[in-house]
């Protein structure tokens, strides 16, 4: 999403961390509101298939406290395959494999 992004506002240097997605919402199935955070500015904006609109500019920016969830996913993976990790289909289960429901 933020390539398209800065595809589509011709931004170039997309490493250097000055253009980032602070939150994303689906509006629908090809619609997603997102707050983008430009230098230390946020602006909310629209985007569609055929649009992109700038809705507001952030008066309170929005605290991005938390990691990206693909992160997380990414360093479980990363210990999976190094074999550091177990899978575990229902890590709140206590049953043993075996077991039967009754």
């Amino acid at each position: 999403m933020l390539a398209f992004i800065m595809r589509r506002f011709n931004v170039t240097g997309g490493s250097s961390g000055q253009l980032k997605v602070v939150a994303s919402l689906a509006a629908g199935t090809k619609e997603r509101v997102l707050v983008i955070e430009v230098g230390d500015e946020q602006h909310l904006i629209g985007v569609t298939a055929q649009n992109i609109n700038h809705l507001a500019k952030l008066d309170t920016p929005i605290a991005n406290d938390k990691p990206p969830s693909g992160e997380n996913f990414k360093d479980k993976l990363n210990l999976f395959m190094a074999g550091k990790l177990q899978p575990n289909a229902n890590p709140g289960s206590k049953r043993n494999a075996g077991e039967r429901d009754e």
